[in-house]
């Protein structure tokens, strides 16, 4: 999938390119990143990477590299899973751990929810997180997602069973949020 640029106050969120492994490789690579998501794994090493990129240009995904404004430095990963013949998406995301507790993950993953509802038209979009991961609840509180529930030890992870927490937003709960909602700009990829 072609994706556009989108812009945050401190975040560009782009295409993902093979200059990106090296930094995929050290941020995702961080066990405490690959403990706190399913597909990332641990060691992770540069055919991971090269594998992701290759994924990452399926067309039912639209996972964005996240860099900083200021620097271009990759510090983390936004995406959609998406599901267009049921007008869903999966949102999910990572953030290197040097940029944990800034408030990345929570602005790229309102960006990618803009781009969910305002360019793919989408109905409904939901993200899981192991139950838990508190940093993960209060982001996706915040950005007006509905507990849904849980799944109880649904996935393995390190050979463990983990129950997984169940999140969603509409699109009109997405519209009816209190005004102003932050604004995006979209450039050409």
């Amino acid at each position: 999938m072609i994706l556009p640029h989108l812009e945050t106050p401190r975040l560009l969120l782009r295409s993902y390119s093979e200059t990106d492994i090296p930094d995929l490789v050290r941020l995702a690579g961080a066990r405490e990143v690959a403990a706190t998501t399913l597909r990332i794994a641990h060691p992770y090493t540069e055919q991971h990477a090269r594998d992701f990129l290759a994924m990452a240009q399926e067309e039912s995904k639209a996972w964005f590299a996240v860099a900083l404004r200021s620097t271009g430095q990759l510090c983390g990963g936004v995406g959609l899973r998406i599901e267009p013949e049921h007008f869903h998406a999966e949102l999910g995301y990572w953030i290197g751990l040097p940029y944990w507790g800034k408030g990345y993950a929570r602005e790229a993953a309102q960006a990618a929810l803009w781009y969910a509802f305002e360019n793919l038209s989408l109905h409904r979009v939901m993200a899981t997180y192991f139950k838990g991961n508190t940093a993960s609840e209060k982001i996706l509180l915040s950005l007006g997602m509905k507990r849904e529930g849980c799944m109880r030890e649904h996935l393995r992870k390190w050979g463990e069973f983990i129950d997984v927490e169940v999140y969603g937003i509409l699109r009109t709960e997405w519209e009816s949020q209190p005004a102003p909602r932050p604004h995006f700009f979209t450039h050409g990829a």
